[in-house]
């Protein structure tokens, strides 16, 4: 299976992890795509010229290519699941370590945003649903600005059970609720999950009651909640400035 990737910089990012190898496919001449080509050449990444047509099919409907598209080959992910991320964890003897859990998150610009924060505050791991998730695609990849090319994804059949593995190796769970204690009176413990869910909908019941503690981000708007990518940006920010 093949990814379009679309967005200088994501294309940028993915190349330099010389992950999965692909082709660079490009349809313009300019000083960024010279770039990419140099940098793709570095990787020994095939570089093609095709058409904007031609690159339109490879962006995906709706991608806006800029002459650039790299077709990458899917890589295997770092983990193949949350228990092979948890002896990863338990081999190293890591004291501190973070990992996000969505719950339902569906659309993938969302999604992309999140991935961006979650590698800005260096979380280990990222959790998403096997059914109602938006997937890693081209969208995810742009909107991310290539930070899903650094984030571990692990995709699950069963959330809760993983939160509850992951409980069970003395990580504590703080789910973003309205209803919860404000964020900044929270104090994270030094290996935690954090659980965002939809805008709107928020988090499941079910995911809720496996919560250690319920978190809240006060607001004063007129609007009803933050957007759930902004919500998760803060919610980390919170934990890691923490000392």
């Amino acid at each position: 299976m093949q990814t379009g990737i679309s967005g200088f910089h994501a294309i940028e990012e993915a190349l330099k992890t010389g992950k999965g190898k692909g082709t660079l496919y490009v349809s313009r001449k300019s000083a960024r795509i010279d770039s990419l080509i140099k940098l793709a050449e570095e990787k020994r990444v095939t570089v093609k010229r095709e058409s904007d047509e031609a690159l339109n099919k490879l962006a995906g409907e709706g991608q806006e290519h800029r002459g650039a598209v790299y077709l990458q080959r899917s890589v295997k992910t770092k983990y193949k699941d949350v228990k092979a991320f948890i002896e990863s964890v338990e081999s190293m003897e890591l004291r501190n370590s973070v990992v996000l859990v969505l719950d339902e998150i569906t659309d993938p610009q969302n999604l992309g945003a999140i991935l961006r924060s979650a590698d800005q505050f260096a979380v280990d791991l990222v959790v998403l649903p096997e059914r109602r998730s938006a997937k890693l695609s081209s969208t995810v990849n742009k909107t991310s600005a290539g930070a899903s090319a650094y984030i571990p994804v692990v995709v699950v059949k069963n959330l809760r059970r993983s939160i509850s593995e992951l409980k069970e190796a003395g990580f504590w769970v703080y789910g973003a609720d309205i209803k919860g204690t404000k964020v900044q009176d929270v104090e994270f413990s030094e290996r935690a999950v954090v659980v965002l869910g939809a805008e709107g909908k928020g988090l499941s019941r079910l995911i809720l009651e496996e919560c250690d503690h319920v978190v809240t981000i006060p607001t004063s708007g007129r609007v009803d909640s933050l957007n759930v990518s902004v919500a998760a940006g803060i919610m980390l920010y919170e934990l890691r400035r923490q000392p």
